[in-house]
């Protein structure tokens, strides 16, 4: 029986060396595992100034506390190292099977450092690690790479998390890829997994599992099961995933079309996963690791152009990146695009992103088809997205341009085209609107890795279900509260649910069950923490963990020179107004983001002038060794001037 926390694995692809070392109590109790493990391995391991693409980046995969076990919809990994794409911190995380199976190997994490001279894989089994030559492996796509190796290992039970042909390019939004079709996507992680020259890690694990208490362990993941299913809206989400909120998205003014020019479209339903259902699209429905949800779709093109395309997904994010945001509502072109990202390896939200970038500024001739060569980079035009997503994924021509995201394409490109870079901190941002939602907005603005919805999901804001309301009533007091379009309350709310979403992806639990489902709540999650390690944990201790997670990841950026300027909201959304939503209020303005961050600066006990965490917040939360360190640096605000 192997320990339910697992043991740290390090690698070293310079020296091609491994070893294992245990995690001590006390920092299970600080950091609970997954997420807030490997914020604190970050912490420690990846030293000021550090090269995204160096070989001195530690690439760190931690599995949830929860991760391997009864305990269900827990079998997330969150991946973390300095981000090439924006040189702030990243953690990213994905579905499948590979974290469970580390686990069962008696790993929880593992950290990869150092550079190999040439491609290999790592193949961990149970205790053994080998490193093997992948040189016959670069340029195999995710897939073909997948079944190379079970084949070569003789093995289809393996587990294998894998880079395409964009990680190998560094292109600066490349994912990992887990079992396949499960994206670590955002931040660039699988270009720092190709400047290692490691192709794969394949995972074989026999151990079994044991928890403190394992009949208490047990009766707790009954009740989170029944908790689960009890939820409004588990049946829709398992029936037609996440895009089977497109279509209310929409009529909210909140889908993100034409590169955020539009948030609305007449007719948005080829986009929609009724649609996927009804046009027979989709073939089955996939679940990750102990998940009893199985909102992942596998999609299936039998005839036509595209036939035989099949694959994962697409998501909800897929459908408006490659879809609405490119003006594009050909079912069959998005889920063509959409296998062609999982298997060179791309991020889905960003490629989309820099493809509707370059498709205005085509529109608006600051880019020409000769830039393109030959390629005319219309509104709408499918064949071109599905061009250059090839493109940007081996850096042919503008794609090459493109791969280096939105960003740093609008530095080379000039002119005005920072304006419809849709981009914070260097990340393309994810796919709200967030003129029209307006706890996403402040939530986008201080995410230490970009504008994006997977660090602080406030789907509550909408009040769409009785479980969204009673939550927003809880947090504030009132369900009036409920209201996207508010700005009252919304520090508060984004306060809760960063708090919960680091405990959620700490224990491994996916976040729709916590923060888009409330099945999960903080209450069964101390409970399940609490039986998992033997260590007695309160609801209010376990948020507060939380706060630590969300605190030294700010620390982070805070070390690496970040200030309350970066705190901020794409030009477009803080510039421009919806116009799709007749309302004054409907824009993202420079006051009304400054008001809600000196709220919730003052909510988190960090600085209103430089947004730095105050020394006394961090002795508070046990993080005396970072405020030392800052404190060192200078980068400790005077608590006597507040």
């Amino acid at each position: 029986m192997r320990d339910i926390v697992g043991d740290i694995l390090y690698v070293d692809l310079t020296q091609r060396r491994a070893w294992r070392e245990p995690v001590a109590p006390d920092r299970v109790i600080r950091f609970l595992g997954g997420r807030g493990m490997n914020a604190s391995l970050l912490w420690e391991l990846c030293k000021p100034g550090t090269e995204p693409l160096g070989p001195e980046n530690p690439l760190i995969f931690g599995t949830g506390l929860a991760t391997g076990t009864e305990m269900p919809s827990s079998g997330r990994t969150t991946v973390t190292c300095r981000s090439p794409a924006t040189g702030w911190y990243l953690k990213t995380s994905a579905g499948g099977h590979w974290g469970g199976e580390l686990k069962y190997a008696g790993y929880g994490y593992l950290v990869v450092t150092g550079k190999s001279e040439h491609p290999v894989y790592l193949w961990i089994h149970d205790g053994e690690v080998e490193f093997r030559d992948a040189r016959h492996l670069w340029g195999k796509d995710v897939r073909e790479t997948d079944l190379a190796i079970k084949r070569e290992i003789g093995d289809e039970d393996i587990q294998v998390a894998a880079i395409g042909p964009g990680g190998e390019h560094l292109v600066k939004f490349a994912a990992v890829m887990f079992s396949v079709y499960n994206a670590a996507a955002r931040g660039g992680a699988g270009a720092v997994m190709g400047s290692k020259n490691l192709k794969a890690i394949a995972v074989r694990g026999t151990g079994a599992l044991r928890a403190a208490q394992p009949a208490r362990y047990h009766q707790v993941a009954r009740a989170c099961y029944e908790s689960l299913l009890a939820d409004s809206g588990t049946a829709g989400l398992a029936e037609y995933g996440t895009s089977g909120s497109l279509n209310v998205v929409n009529e909210l003014r909140l889908l993100p079309s034409f590169n955020f020019q539009r948030s609305h479209l007449e007719d948005a339903y080829p986009l929609t996963g009724q649609y996927l259902v009804e046009a027979g699209y989709l073939k089955r429905r996939v679940a990750c690791f102990a998940c009893i949800i199985g909102c992942h779709r596998y999609t299936q093109i039998v005839r036509g152009m595209h036939a035989g395309t099949f694959g994962g997904g697409p998501e909800y994010e897929t459908l408006s990146a490659l879809g609405s945001g490119c003006g594009l509502l050909d079912t069959e072109v998005v889920i063509k695009a959409n296998e062609l990202c999982n298997l060179l390896g791309l991020d889905t939200i960003s490629c989309g992103s820099v493809i509707q970038w370059a498709m205005e500024c085509y529109e608006k001739g600051l880019i020409t088809a000769r830039d393109l060569d030959g390629l005319e980079l219309h509104w709408g035009n499918g064949p071109a997205v599905l061009e250059m997503v090839r493109r940007i994924a081996f850096r042919e021509g503008f794609g090459d341009v493109l791969a280096e995201g939105v960003k740093v394409a609008a530095e080379k490109v000039g002119g005005d085209s920072y304006q419809w870079a849709v981009q914070a901190k260097g990340l393309e941002q994810s796919r709200v609107d967030t003129r029209s939602a307006k706890a996403y907005a402040l939530a986008f603005a201080v995410n230490p890795r970009g504008p994006d919805h997977l660090h602080t999901e406030t789907f509550a804001e909408f009040g769409l279900s009785p479980e969204a309301r009673a939550l927003i009533r809880k947090i504030t007091g009132d369900e009036k509260y409920a209201n996207p379009y508010l700005t009252d309350k919304r520090p508060e709310i984004v306060r809760w649910h960063e708090d919960c979403y680091a405990v959620t992806d700490s224990l491994g639990f996916c976040a729709f069950t916590t923060t888009a489902l409330y099945g999960i709540t903080p209450e069964l999650m101390a409970q399940v923490f609490s039986a998992a390690t033997g260590y007695e944990i309160s609801e209010e201790a376990i948020m507060e963990a939380g706060r630590r997670i969300v605190t030294l990841e700010k620390c982070y950026n805070v070390r690496e020179g970040a200030t309350r300027q970066d705190d901020t909201l794409p030009w477009r959304m803080m510039n421009e107004r919806s116009p799709d939503r007749p309302d004054p209020n409907a824009i993202n303005s420079a006051e009304e983001l400054a008001a809600m961050l000196d709220r919730y600066y003052a909510l988190h006990g960090w600085d209103p002038k430089t947004s730095w965490p105050l020394r006394s917040t961090l002795e508070r939360l046990g993080l005396g060794d970072v405020a030392r360190e800052l404190g060192a640096l200078g980068k400790l605000p005077d608590e006597r001037e507040g």
